[in-house]
C-alpha cells in the first residue's frame, strides 16, 4: 500500500512513517519543515519527502493519506484531499487499527514526563529480554530511533492528550486501547484546545474507560486531579506510586534524586543509582518499573538497568562544557516542568549559579496561559533571559518584574546570546528551555564559548 503522510517530519508522524515502512508499505510524505535531522532519518529509510503542502503532492492518488494533527482546513493538500475524496485517516487511528491489535500495549499518559517515562519503560522491557516495539515523541538514547516494531509482544507508546486531527478532536490516546496505562500526572495545559482542567480530566477518563479489567492502571499517588479522574469510574486494578507513599514507593538516598531505594507493598526491592536528577525523574522511574512489572518483568532484576539508561535528547542534555561553563538543552513546556527540572539541578550543583534562557514556545506559553506561574517556577535560577519576540501576544515584563532583578528580555535569539555572553562566568550552569528549535541557541552558545 502507498501511504502519503501529511506533516511527516513531526516526531510523532515521523515515527508513524518509520513503522509503516517497517511493515512493508511504500511511504512518502509532505511537510513545511523538511530539514535534518528528521528528514535525513526518514530518507535513510527509503521514504520520499516533499517540501510544502502542494496539492500535486497527492498526484497520482495514494492508497491512503495519513493526516497529522498540525494540518488544518485551508491547507492546499487538505483541501485537495477532501475535494478529490481521497481515503484518509489520522496517525493515531492508523496505529490503533493497523499496528496495535494483537500487541500488549503499554501507554504512558500525563502532562509531564511522557517521553522520558516511555523511553525508560522501553529500556526496562528491552533489558528484561521482551524486545518491545515503541513509538516515542523524542529520540531515546538507548535506541537511537523514535520508533520500531520490535520482535516481542509489548508495544510502548507515548500517549498524548492533544487532539487527534482536524476531523477528530478526541485525544490521541483514545485510539490506543492499552492493557497497561501509566497516568503520570495531570495539570492544565494545551490552552489552545482545552478551556479548563476539567476538560482534560474528561479526556483522561475516556482513556481509563478503554483499559480492560484484566489490565493495570499505574497512577501517581500524589496527584489529586488523577484521583478525581478515577472517581468518575474505574474498572481496572490500580497500583499507585509515589515518594514515601503508594503501592510502589521511593525513599531518596541522595537529595538530588540520583539515588533512591524502591519498595513495593512495603518490601524493599533494592536501590537505584543513575544519571537523572530531580524528584520528577524518581517518579518517572517508579511508574516505568511498575508498568514493566505489570507486563511480566521481574522488578528486582531490573533495578541495575537504570544505571544504563540514556535519557532522551533535549531532556537536560549536556551540549557543552567549556571553560567551566556547562550548557544544557531542555525541552521545557510548562511551569511545573521548569520548576522540577531546576530544583533537581539545584540539589546537584549546590550554590553554583544557574542561568536560564527561556523561550515561551508551546501554544499555552505563547497564549499566556501560564504567565502567572512562570516567575515562581524560576525560583532556583540566579538569572533569567526571556526571549520576548515581537509577536508574543502578552507582555512578558510582568514575569521579569516578578523576578525582582534576576530577569531580563531579548527580542531575538541573537540578542539573547549576546546578553548571555556578558552574563555568564566560569562555574555557571546555563539551561536553555524551549519545546521548539530555539534557532539552535544551546549549541550556538556552547560554540561561541569555545571560540
Amino acid at each position: 500500500m502507498r501511504l502519503h503522510i501529511l506533516g511527516i517530519c513531526g516526531t510523532f508522524m515521523g515515527g508513524v512513517a518509520a513503522l509503516a515502512r517497517e511493515l512493508g508499505h511504500d511511504v512518502e510524505g509532505s511537510d513545511a519543515n523538511v530539514y535534518p535531522p528528521m528528514s535525513t532519518q526518514l530518507e535513510a529509510l527509503g521514504i520520499r519527502l516533499m517540501d510544502g503542502y502542494a496539492a500535486d503532492h497527492l498526484e497520482p492518488a495514494p492508497d491512503l493519506v495519513v493526516v497529522g494533527n498540525a494540518m488544518t482546513r485551508g491547507n492546499p493538500a487538505i483541501e485537495y484531499m477532501l475535494d478529490a475524496q481521497l481515503r484518509y485517516i489520522s496517525g493515531p487511528q492508523w496505529l490503533g487499527e493497523t499496528l496495535l491489535p494483537g500487541r500488549e500495549v503499554l501507554a504512558v499518559a500525563g502532562t509531564h514526563g511522557k517521553t522520558t517515562t516511555t523511553s525508560l519503560l522501553a529500556h526496562l522491557l528491552e533489558s528484561a529480554g521482551l524486545a518491545p516495539g515503541f513509538l516515542i515523541g523524542g529520540v531515546p538514547g538507548n535506541f537511537g530511533v523514535s520508533a520500531r516494531l520490535g520482535a516481542g509482544k509489548p508495544f510502548v507508546i507515548e500517549a498524548d492528550e492533544y487532539d487527534t486531527a482536524f476531523f477528530d478532536k478526541r485525544s490521541k490516546f483514545v485510539h490506543y486501547r492499552p492493557r497497561i496505562a501509566i497516568l503520570n500526572n495531570l495539570e492544565y495545559d494545551h490552552a489552545d484546545i482545552f478551556p479548563d482542567v476539567a476538560a482534560i480530566q474528561r479526556q483522561f477518563h475516556h482513556l481509563v474507560r478503554t483499559v480492560p479489567g484484566n489490565g493495570r492502571l499505574i497512577v501517581n499517588a500524589h496527584d489529586e486531579r488523577l484521583a478525581e479522574v478515577l472517581a468518575m469510574g474505574c474498572w481496572t486494578p490500580v497500583q499507585s506510586f509515589g515518594i514515601g507513599c503508594g503501592d510502589w514507593q521511593a525513599e531518596l538516598v541522595e537529595a538530588d534524586g540520583s539515588a533512591f531505594r524502591v519498595l513495593r507493598g512495603g518490601e524493599l526491592l533494592g536501590e537505584v543509582r543513575w544519571s537523572l536528577l530531580g524528584n520528577h525523574s524518581v517518579m518517572n522511574a517508579l511508574a516505568a518499573l511498575a508498568a514493566a512489572s505489570a507486563a511480566g518483568a521481574d522488578p528486582r532484576a531490573l533495578l541495575p538497568a537504570f544505571a544504563g539508561f540514556e535519557s532522551v535528547k533535549r531532556r537536560m542534555e549536556l551540549v557543552g562544557d567549556v571553560g567551566g561553563v556547562r550548557v544544557y538543552d531542555d525541552f521545557a513546556h510548562h511551569p511545573t516542568a521548569i520548576a522540577t527540572t531546576l530544583a533537581g539541578l539545584r540539589a546537584k550543583v549546590g550554590e553554583a549559579r544557574i542561568v536560564v534562557a527561556l523561550e515561551p514556545r508551546s501554544n499555552s506559553m505563547r497564549l499566556g496561559a501560564h504567565a502567572e506561574a512562570l516567575a515562581p517556577s524560576l525560583a532556583d535560577a540566579d538569572a533569567v533571559l526571556f526571549l520576548h519576540r515581537p509577536g508574543l501576544p502578552w507582555d512578558a515584563q510582568r514575569v521579569i518584574d516578578a523576578l525582582h532583578g534576576r530577569g531580563s528580555t531579548a527580542a531575538s535569539v541573537d540578542g539573547l546570546l549576546a546578553a548571555l555572553r556578558v552574563e555568564v562566568r566560569p562555574g555557571d550552569h546555563v539551561v536553555f528551555m524551549s519545546n521548539g528549535g530555539f534557532e539552535g541557541a544551546p549549541r550556538r552558545f556552547a560554540a561561541s564559548l569555545a571560540r
